[in-house]
């Protein structure tokens, strides 16, 4: 099993839209994956189309309950070979427990290994506890950004927070990759942030870019995945190309 944590330091880079779409898109190729929604806006469950739950009934209540499960909050979703643990939009990120390895125990503890073939963690953009647990529970790390040079400063930030955990606690941690989203091949902007990347990271870090695609927005406040909303669009064919590389690389 492999735990893909997507994540950035900097809001707004379509980082749910990612986890979302890229958990779709791997359940649809027959792999059976767990969507954990540890971001407190709680739009994994948005984007699927599922009911708001109780507090006691999200993946937050890992946090705040010492006898929680995630067998308890997992909920099927409408897509097939897809589950998704929800999120508490009320969850305060100041509260709960602080054991950094509370997510890791869980996931180990009820064998989660065998019945998932990835879990896909979204994470909050916020340095704190559920951060913390996301990189503590992970194998890979894949991050979305917007080529523009905040977005790439915020990869810059996630990198520092990343090296100590990957050369300590969890050596198992590896970086997949970066995923340009929002992105504009013609943009001047655009183009020197992602050779910027590639620069610093290594070419072969940079994965298949998500474009501009209105598409992919709509798809969202219908409470479905790109690719059964637009199955033919960029944005489906986009996280399409993602998925293959995702898997070519695991």
């Amino acid at each position: 099993m492999h735990t893909l944590v997507i994540s950035n330091r900097k809001g707004g880079t379509a980082k749910t839209t990612v986890a979302l779409n890229l958990a779709a898109e791997l359940a649809g190729r027959g792999q059976r994956v767990l969507l954990l929604d540890l971001d407190t806006q709680g739009h994994c469950g948005v984007g699927l189309g599922v009911p708001p739950p109780a507090a006691e009934q999200t993946v937050h209540h890992l946090f705040e309950n010492p006898a929680a499960t995630l067998g308890g909050v997992i909920r099927a979703s409408a897509e097939p070979m897809l589950w998704l643990a929800p999120a508490n939009p009320l969850f305060d990120h100041g509260a709960g427990s602080r054991d950094p390895l509370r997510l890791r125990r869980a996931i180990d503890a009820e064998g989660l290994a065998r019945h998932y073939d990835y879990i896909v963690i979204d994470t909050p953009p916020s340095l704190d506890n559920l951060l913390t647990n996301a990189l503590m529970a992970g194998t890979r790390v894949l991050v979305p950004y917007v080529p523009h040079h905040l977005s790439y400063e915020g990869i810059r930030q996630l990198v520092r927070v990343l090296f100590p955990i990957m050369s300590g606690p969890n050596r198992a941690l590896k970086v997949l990759g970066f995923v340009p989203t929002m992105a504009s091949d013609s943009m001047r902007v655009h183009r020197a942030v992602n050779a910027a990347t590639a620069g610093d990271f290594g070419a072969s870090k940079l994965l298949p870019a998500i474009h501009n695609d209105i598409r992919l927005a709509e798809a969202m406040s219908r409470g479905q995945p790109i690719r059964r909303f637009a199955p033919t669009s960029r944005g489906a064919r986009d996280f399409g190309l993602l998925a293959d590389e995702v898997l070519r690389r695991l």
